[in-house]
């Protein structure tokens, strides 16, 4: 898998997502806006590069350019405007408060970013930019998300990494709506 494939986590749990608009956090190329555009969502794809942006627009895709790191940004966002959020690769924790505010009340959040130990593997290796053990969970569990999947530890694609990956829901999504992937020999 390369480093433009699309995520297995996003697309694992993406079918989840309501109809409705979507914002790709931090877009970069867009791998994840196309994927969702594909799944007939209506895709905001947010991210401060320009050039990364031009590869992210396309049918379905409406692309935004911000900085949500300058020191006077906020969160642009309404609360309850997002059916869906997904986040790969990146953390600024200063923006996760807004992220939960922004889902719908049955939206559904995708973050799958870089965590304690990857400094093993190359960068990112600054703590500012990984996640401690367990913080997605502790996070989602003040903002009133209900889990449905967590992963927490290394992966080896595209490159070795250490990560934690989550899927959330809003208080209204159903949960006969979450669909499980069957493991066989368990239960």
């Amino acid at each position: 898998m390369g480093m433009d494939a699309i995520s297995p986590w996003v697309r694992r749990w993406a079918p989840l997502i309501p109809a409705g608009e979507v914002l790709d956090l931090a877009c970069g190329g867009g791998r994840h806006a196309r994927h969702l555009a594909a799944l007939g969502h209506e895709v905001l794809a947010l991210d401060r590069d320009p050039d990364a942006l031009a590869r992210a627009a396309g049918p379905g895709v409406v692309t935004a350019q911000f900085d949500l790191e300058e020191a006077d940004a906020a969160w642009p966002y309404a609360a309850g405007r997002f059916a869906g959020v997904v986040v790969t690769n990146y953390l600024h924790r200063p923006l996760l408060a807004g992220i939960a505010r922004s889902l719908a009340s049955d939206g559904v959040l995708l973050y799958e970013t870089f965590s304690a130990g990857n400094a093993e593997f190359g960068k990112p290796s600054n703590p500012a930019f990984l996640l401690a053990s367990g913080e997605l969970l502790a996070w989602a569990a003040r903002h009133g998300l209900r889990v449905v999947a967590f992963e927490e530890g290394r992966v080896d694609a595209p490159k070795a990494a250490m990560v934690q990956r989550l899927c959330a829901v809003r208080a209204d999504f159903p949960p006969q709506a979450a669909l499980l992937a069957a493991c066989d020999g368990v239960l």
